[in-house]
């Protein structure tokens, strides 16, 4: 008898179970013969890479041909024809080998074919990104646009700034001209009643400080814009709290850097950390520059000072030299036994107090006058420009009710003292300094009414002036409290009643019966008078204006304003209090690694240990007082502008206008892809 075959594939998962279906169907009468693929395949249907065996299988009789076509149909198993004799087989093979070759030559044109396409495509795919991201800004702005009556045009309402209307003007006739369009578009100017976007024309130098100001709020319209002013008042605070002329000189040319070789570092700009430095370069610039101003005033150089004119203090009738200020002995410096009383020392702080024992007590008292006199010179300086907005904005009362006591309370309490802290220094030498009074017990007394002294009295008739300061201070708390809410109250209840009358006096003419031009013209008037007053009846008009509202909203401003001059006031000591934490930490470091390498007397071993003394010190100076340092005295000046500045005068409601920019546009398309 010839023996029959079935020859095919199936999921190797599959085979135990489909091998003993065939021995149990076909009662042991057929043979089985399996072979695993190395390779896995891949379902055409779904895609998924599976596993599978070839298979044949040997059987006699049309029977089992039935029965093992069957079960290799329930497995799923793929079944493929191979003919009985060999010689079919060869050529069968044969043809199948031809296909395959075949399908790989056209697999292969197909790849290169490709390969050519998508490279040609790939020097194109960036501009087609850009014509697509400008023609979605471009429909997307179309779309915002509406049609008018006739539609045959296209209106559009938008913000512009007044100084570019003749650019815009002129890119319309040229957007007309290229487009060869014969309608030309007009462009109108329109009153509106909704609050413009607020535009601060930048440049790469003042960019970085309007984006500080715009980190605490957008200024509202035509609002005062303190950037100009930070400009100046940021990195000087920055370097009273950093004075160092080393350590200025570091941050300086560091920034200076930035600023020369921008052109090939904006690459570099696009890291997120280095990104930071370079875009704040210019302030970075200035703080290093008001840095070495301040330290040259401290005369600080890595907590060392420079003896240029000579100190005016002696000792034993012989004045200081190098070789003193170079002992390592400390020294008690009292001006009344030591002072030269000749000439000061000319520009800033006298050498000898570097290595005076007493060098905190007189840099703390100094430092801390100079705080508070640079303190409460910028809030003064903030309810100044609070007078241009109201100014600006008529708003009268709040110059009367707002600006005036603001001024009287701040000069009658914290600028007279700083006026006593300059009085005192006029005033007092060295051998005098002994009875000079108490600033802080001075001003105590000053609130409690308490007697002066004659001795400890700055100037004749220091009692009287205290008293009507006082006095007036106490004043201008109800002053900005209570005349304000009442004010507008009696103002809103005065047009009411007036417009209520004019309101009555329309509806009797309309009742009476007039012509029928007189009545167009009183119904025109009467729509002016509703709409003016949001109703036909007092009720109406009273429920616009809340004095609860208002009042509690003049209390919540007044007492801000009162206690914030106090806590301000005390917040600007952190400029001392930065200052000698920066100073002594300078000191140390150089005391505890610079001086190790100095110390040592042997050229060899000294050489050493200075070249590794040098490298900590550096690393340290640069790392610690630079950087951190400089971050904490950065952080502090901003908190000075935003709080205790800015929150005189500015109000930062705005919004930022944004105008239309295909970079933008395309800059936030290539972020989404």
């Amino acid at each position: 008898m010839r023996l029959g075959f079935v020859a095919g594939v199936i999921q190797r998962e599959r085979i135990p179970a489909f091998e003993t279906m065939l021995w149990r169907a076909c009662r042991g009468n057929v043979y089985l013969r399996q072979a695993e693929i190395d390779n896995p395949l891949e379902d055409p249907s779904t895609g998924d890479e599976m596993n599978k065996t070839v298979f044949i299988i040997f059987f006699s009789g049309d029977q089992l041909k039935t029965r093992v076509k069957k079960i290799c149909e329930g497995f799923r198993a793929t079944l493929y024809p191979c003919p009985e004799t060999q010689a079919e087989r060869r050529e069968m093979a044969i043809g199948v080998m031809t296909r395959i070759e075949d399908l790989q030559v056209v697999l292969r044109q197909t790849e290169e074919h490709r390969d050519r396409v998508l490279a040609s495509a790939a020097k194109s795919i960036r501009l087609w990104f850009i014509k697509v991201s400008k023609l979605k800004a471009i429909y997307h702005t179309l779309n915002l646009f509406n049609l008018d009556v006739t539609q045959k045009c296209l209106i559009a309402e938008c913000w512009c700034p007044v100084a570019d209307l003749d650019e815009i003007q002129m890119a319309l006739r040229r957007g007309t001209e290229r487009s060869g369009s014969t309608v030309p578009s007009i462009l109108n100017r329109m009153d509106t009643h909704e609050a413009p976007p607020t535009y601060n024309r930048t440049n790469k130098f003042t960019e970085v400080f309007q984006s500080i100001v715009d980190a605490y709020g957008v200024s509202n319209y035509r609002e005062v814009n303190p950037a100009p002013y930070a400009i100046i008042t940021f990195p000087f605070l920055f370097a009273v709290m950093f004075g160092d002329l080393g350590h200025g000189l570091i941050m300086f040319l560091g920034a200076l850097f930035l600023c020369v070789f921008e052109k090939n570092l904006l690459v570099l700009a696009q890291d997120e950390i280095f990104g930071m430095f370079f875009g704040g370069r210019y302030i970075m610039l200035l703080m290093g520059l008001f840095s070495m101003y301040t330290g040259f005033m401290y005369n600080d150089i890595f907590s060392k000072s420079m003896n240029i004119f000579g100190s005016a203090f002696t000792v034993s009738q012989m004045p200081f030299t190098d070789a003193d200020l170079d002992n390592e002995q400390s020294l008690q410096i009292d001006p009344q036994l030591t002072y030269n009383n000749t000439a000061p020392y000319p520009y800033g702080f006298d050498p000898i107090w570097q290595i005076a024992e007493n060098k905190l007590n007189y840099l703390n008292s100094f430092k801390m006058k100079t705080s508070i006199i640079l303190g409460v010179g910028q809030m003064t300086l903030g309810v100044v420009l609070s007078l241009f907005n109201h100014t600006y904005f008529k708003r009268t009362v709040n110059i009367l009710c707002e600006f005036i006591p603001q001024m009287l309370f701040l000069l009658g309490v914290f600028g007279y003292l700083c006026a006593m802290i300059f009085i005192k220094w006029f005033s007092y030498t060295a051998e005098t300094s002994w009875k000079a009074p108490s600033l802080i017990t001075t001003l105590i007394d000053m609130f409690m009414f308490g007697k002066i002294d004659e001795d400890s009295e700055l100037y004749s008739g220091q009692q009287i002036i205290q008293m009507v300061l006082v006095v007036v201070a106490a004043i201008t708390i109800p002053w900005m409290l209570l005349i304000k809410p009442f004010y507008l109250k009696k103002q809103h209840e005065k047009n009411a009643l007036r417009s209520h009358r004019k309101y009555s006096e329309v509806k009797m003419k309309k009742n009476n019966g007039v012509g029928n031009e007189t009545a167009e013209l009183i119904h025109h008037d009467e729509e002016d008078i509703s709409t003016s007053s949001s109703g036909s009846s007092m009720g109406s008009v009273e429920e616009e204006f809340d004095f609860g509202e208002v009042f509690t909203h003049q209390a919540i401003h007044t007492i801000e304003f009162v206690l914030g001059c106090v806590s301000h006031t005390a917040s600007y000591l952190r400029l001392w209090a930065l200052s000698l934490a920066h100073a002594e930490l300078s000191e140390v470091l150089w005391d505890m690694v610079m001086s190790i390498g100095l110390a040592v007397d042997t050229i060899g071993i000294g050489a050493i240990l200075i070249w590794g003394t040098f490298y900590a010190f550096s690393t340290m100076t640069v790392g610690i007082l630079i950087a951190m340092e400089g971050l904490s005295a950065f952080l502090h000046t901003l908190r000075l502008h935003w709080v205790e500045f800015q929150s005189k005068f500015f109000i930062g409601e705005g919004y930022a206008f944004r105008p239309f920019s295909f970079a933008n546009n395309y800059d936030h398309n290539e972020e989404r892809v």
